[in-house]
């Protein structure tokens, strides 16, 4: 161990995928004893007004159900403004807030704060910003989501997984704005 308390593999596959994330538009999180990083980039062929106008105004359109507490997507909205609510309508009158918006640049970045899912239950802060970097019809997509606190299982436990569940997001948020329809399937 080095004295960070930080064991070899962990950081050269932190260093791995650091090197890597240029490279591509997927890498493999970044993760540490107090938390991890996840990464994504992807060409979207729209220009920034239409997919930032996805990303928050149609967010109920291409998030997979499979991953709400409701089981219905149509229930998902984004206030996008300081203090707004990614929130989620639950039956008989209750909801869930799943992220709260800190920074809004229309048509460039959206900045949201909190834990997603299960990790609300722990003693964990994250990060989410989604940046927009457009030109014409083509607009390079970047998300990056940052966790760190504590949580009883290891964060190498859970990275992995919410990285899959946003990658799928991220995945059906291009394919809806460029087809208007979140998968290959529909």
């Amino acid at each position: 161990m080095f004295r960070s308390g930080i064991k070899r593999p962990v950081l050269l596959g932190a260093v791995c995928a650091l090197m890597l994330a240029g490279a591509s538009g997927y890498s493999a999180p970044v993760v540490t004893a107090n938390g991890f990083l996840v990464k994504f980039e992807v060409s979207v062929n729209a220009p920034p007004a239409k997919v930032y106008d996805a990303l928050v105004g149609q967010v109920s359109s291409w998030w997979n159900p499979a991953h709400t507490y409701s089981g219905d997507a149509k229930n998902l909205s984004i206030e996008a403004r300081p203090g707004g609510c990614f929130c989620e309508k639950l039956p008989n009158g209750g909801a869930i807030e799943h992220l709260r918006v800190i920074y809004v640049a229309p048509r460039e970045a959206v900045r949201l704060a909190g834990a997603l899912g299960p990790l609300q239950a722990s003693g964990v802060a994250g990060s989410m910003t989604w940046k927009l970097i457009g030109t014409g019809d083509n607009t390079r997509v970047q998300v990056s989501y940052s966790v760190g606190g504590f949580i009883e299982s290891a964060f190498d436990k859970v990275a992995p997984a919410v990285e899959s569940v946003l990658r799928e997001q991220f995945d059906r948020l291009k394919l809806f704005v460029e087809t208007g329809k979140p998968t290959k399937s529909q």
